[in-house]
């Protein structure tokens, strides 16, 4: 596929993020209104929800973009949100009519907010190359994998209160670590906090039962950037046996635009080879990942960033249809709005690793900033910024940012003002 053109100009740059081609949905809001649903265009955000007011363009006979999220849009189905994308487009096509003009918004003034209700939150460790590296650090390199992990996706459920959008400051966590000079544990800031480079699926219809990796592919609304923010020294003391808790518990941020399923369809890959054969209810029926470049930056408060590292979302080795199929298989119901994170997505590179815990080996190799010094964990004031594209044949489908700045510990967690 090649770019679509639109009459909206900067929507036509062959860098740009947001084409005709993408048409992500978002949240937004500007000064004195209040927040509502809009679509990406170049640098533009269409208002969707005054479109919807207007009757210029509607999903259904009843409104549902009347409402600060698009839940209610999610339940209607990939049919209506076929049908709706296409006409968006044919709306802000080259040569149509420019009735939606008035209903532009400028990017750069706008306010984003949580594009969707999170209604509950899982978190995959799907990644076979953080995995394995994760697994090395703490276990050796021959028990890297847990015996079940080529076998079944293996996650955790996570907490939804907690999931923010992008730009949000995150605050460094207290919790209960012990250190190798530890008799006992004790209660104080996180020293080693970390980011986990992810895609998030945002699922869009629910289930009752058990669905196949097809039905699952279905029930996918879109894709986020996803930053599962990560206590690693809580989370040493505090994952046996159950795995991790509040060291996961602080925060996760996502990028403000959905990336619909529709637009990524053009550049779906296969998963990895597999070194052990899957059960059936796995089996992908075609490609089921995605060619994502993903990037991670960081920059010291009041410094230019630093890239630290590059990777694919094609390295994943179970896809987010795969997990949430596999979610399903007791018979645990999947809601609209449930958000699936995909697990750290690091490369077979030390460039592509997609956390710090992996680029610095457990802080043994710090890495090098092009502002000086060196980082092994995240310290106060740095920002941490996700992005990612998947790169077509004169555009691409850009997520936007995903990025946010770590605040220092507070002083005294359980005061009261």
């Amino acid at each position: 596929m090649t770019l679509m053109k639109s009459w909206i100009e900067s929507a036509n740059a062959p860098d740009g993020e947001f084409p005709l081609n993408n048409l992500p949905y978002g949240v937004f809001s500007t000064e004195g209104t209040e927040p509502r649903c809009g679509g990406a265009i170049g640098d533009m955000i269409v208002d969707l929800t005054a479109l919807e007011e207007e009757g210029i363009l509607t999903a259904t006979d009843d409104p549902v973009l009347d409402v600060p999220f698009w839940n209610d849009f999610m339940e209607l189905g990939p049919e209506v949100w076929d049908a709706y994308r296409a006409k968006l487009q044919t709306l802000l096509a080259d040569g149509t009519d420019r009735v939606a003009e008035p209903y532009l918004v400028p990017i750069a003034e706008a306010q984003m907010h949580l594009p969707f209700l999170v209604s509950e939150y899982t978190d995959f460790y799907a990644g076979r190359h953080h995995a394995e590296n994760v697994g090395t650090m703490f276990r050796g390199k021959e028990n890297a994998l847990p015996p079940n992990w080529l076998s079944i996706p293996i996650g955790y459920n996570g907490r939804a209160s907690s999931v923010v959008v992008s730009g949000t400051p995150v605050r460094r966590p207290w919790g209960q670590v012990k250190g190798p000079d530890d008799d006992l544990p004790r209660f104080a800031p996180s020293a080693r906090f970390d980011i986990e480079l992810e895609l998030g699926a945002v699922v869009g219809l629910p289930s009752e039962g058990p669905v196949t990796v097809a039905e699952a592919d279905r029930m996918i609304f879109g894709y986020v950037l996803l930053n599962d923010w990560s206590a690693r020294d809580i989370q040493a003391w505090e994952y046996q046996p159950l795995g991790p808790f509040q060291a996961k518990a602080t925060a996760t941020t996502i990028s403000a635009w959905i990336v619909t399923r529709a637009a990524l369809e053009p550049f779906r890959v296969t998963t990895p080879d597999r070194t052990r054969p899957l059960l059936p209810y796995l089996t992908e029926p075609g490609p089921m990942l995605y060619d994502i470049d993903l990037a991670v930056t960081l920059a010291p408060e009041g410094k230019t960033p630093t890239t630290i590292a590059r990777t694919n979302y094609r390295e994943m080795y179970y896809s987010a249809a795969q997990q949430l199929a596999h979610h399903t298989t007791s018979g645990c119901p999947m809601n609209t709005g449930d958000l699936l994170g995909s697990g750290t997505i690091s490369g077979p590179t030390k460039e592509s690793r997609g956390s710090l815990l992996e680029l610095s080996w457990g802080g043994k190799e710090p890495v090098s900033l092009e502002t000086g010094g060196t980082r092994s964990f995240i310290e106060d004031g740095d920002t941490l910024t996700l992005t990612g594209h998947a790169q077509g044949d004169g555009y691409r489908i850009g997520f936007g940012r995903c990025e946010g700045q770590l605040l220092p510990a507070l002083k005294d967690p359980f005061a009261r003002s």
